[in-house]
């Protein structure tokens, strides 16, 4: 991706001290490989997670695209943000994504004045039917699985599932945490530990074996190295027509999300399952626990206030 990093003077003479200031003007807010290489290395430093870094390049990229080189400035910020919207290819909580990044960026280059609002969104109160995962939908997919003969990923669904770990935190599912029953997550700048329940510790430990894995991550490459997000991702969505489950259902983090609601309708307690999950915030978790619409049509026709 090629970005505009100079606006050449055309007179082949040397420059007035005053077209100097004019470049340097002009350059001031324009967005360049350095100040990008920069703004990654400043996220790092707030040690902030791989896919939390990739996902804020991806979305500072959307806008160093429409600006094209040009140098910034507020109405071509607000011309940005208005053609995320009017462009109808975006979800309102992707394009407060995308300005957040930008801003993000802006606040760490001191260009505040470039800061835009972002668009209020209205917290759904249920999740959509079409992206309800539920534990028959996990079930079917486990098994497909194991048909397919790929135990692996059988196991693999189920150890994020049932222990509600993120995607990034399966590579802390080690040998020796399968052998002690406990996996320390590090994440986000944050410690946890999280249960192995026994039957999963059992099939894990036969699944060792079997693969005659000695030590280290369980979910491996052959080289020993982490799995990608994207390749369990394809898996995953390989598995939905042998499985018979929406397509749309069907991706790592609803299997988190499936372990939170399982877990809050059991326990009711939504501060232990912030620091299970390793929230920071108990808002987040509100999120996570959501009910479907079907049972959320269930509760309103409950209260019985419709009558004739």
């Amino acid at each position: 991706m090629v970005i505009l990093l100079h606006r050449i003077l055309a007179s082949g003479q040397c420059a007035a001290p005053g077209h100097y200031e004019e470049e340097d003007r002009l350059m001031k807010y324009v967005i360049t490989e350095k100040r990008i290489r920069e703004f990654r290395e400043q996220l790092c430093r707030e040690e902030k997670g791989e896919a939390t870094i990739k996902k804020y390049m991806r979305d500072l990229y959307k806008l160093v695209n429409f600006a094209d080189g040009r140098s910034l400035d507020k109405e071509l910020v607000v011309a940005y943000k208005k053609e995320l919207k009017e462009s109808g290819r975006y979800k309102t909580r992707s394009i407060n994504s995308y300005l957040v990044a930008a801003n993000r960026f802006f606040s760490f280059m001191g260009w505040h004045e470039l800061r835009v609002k972002t668009y209020k969104v209205q917290r759904e109160t249920f999740r959509p039917e079409n992206r309800n995962f539920t534990k028959r939908d996990y079930k079917k997919l486990v098994a497909a699985a194991k048909k397919a003969g790929n135990l692996r990923l059988a196991l693999l669904i189920q150890t994020i599932c049932a222990v509600g770990l993120r995607v990034s935190e399966l590579q802390m599912v080690t040998v020796d945490a399968v052998k002690k029953g406990v996996a320390q997550i590090r994440c986000k700048g944050k410690e946890r530990q999280v249960l192995l329940p026994r039957s999963l510790q059992k099939h894990l430990l036969y699944y060792i074996r079997k693969k005659g894995i000695c030590q280290g991550i369980v979910f491996c490459t052959s080289s020993g190295r982490p799995l990608d997000r994207s390749n369990i991702w394809k898996e995953m969505k390989a598995l939905c027509g042998r499985a018979g489950v929406d397509r749309d259902k069907v991706f790592p983090h609803n299997l988190r999300h499936l372990f939170a609601v399982t877990f809050y309708e059991m326990s009711r307690d939504i501060g232990m399952l912030a620091d299970i999950l390793g929230h920071g915030s108990i808002e987040t978790t509100r999120i996570y626990i959501k009910t479907s619409s079907c049972e959320y049509r269930e509760r309103l026709d409950k209260m019985d206030l419709v009558f004739w």
